[in-house]
């Protein structure tokens, strides 16, 4: 059985408050190397006008500086919401062991919706993906950050 801490996701849930406070949309995301947290990163992709600033992929790239490695074997991902495709196949290169997701991403989730990235073929990194971990706590940031916007 998987053991799960709340804490790594309780702080990848504040980086998404705190996203929200500066206008990005509310996503935070944690890479844990057993009980140290290697990179805790939030979405920055209108901060830094680059569309590639997801909160996975900074703290990706943030842990794989801070390891001195170019992969994150053994690590976790704790990510407020399901990752894109974009994400997932940075994860998959990355090789982190695993992934705990918030809330799940009809739209532009690429794990347990869209194309299920890890499920193909020709993914040649499978990690283990535990969902739905603080998923109404998320669900309610977003409904209400993109609520805000449309208003």
């Amino acid at each position: 059985m998987t053991e799960f801490s709340d804490k790594p996701m309780d702080l990848a849930l504040r980086l998404a408050e705190e996203a929200a406070a500066c206008g990005e949309a509310p996503i935070g995301a944690v890479v844990m190397e057993n009980d140290r947290v290697l990179a805790a990163e939030r979405n920055r992709m209108q901060a830094l006008g680059d569309p590639t600033a997801h909160a996975e992929m900074l703290a990706i790239r943030a842990a794989l500086a801070a390891r001195g490695t170019g992969r994150l074997d053994g690590c976790d991902l704790y990510v407020t919401l399901e990752p894109c495709a974009m994400c997932a196949g940075a994860i998959a290169h990355a090789r982190l062991r695993r992934v705990y997701f918030a809330a799940e991403d009809v739209k532009a989730g690429a794990v347990e919706n869209g194309i299920r990235l890890f499920d193909q073929p020709t993914c040649h990194h499978r990690p283990e993906v535990i969902g739905g971990l603080s998923a109404a706590r998320s669900e309610k940031l977003l409904v209400e950050f993109f609520r805000q916007l449309r208003d």
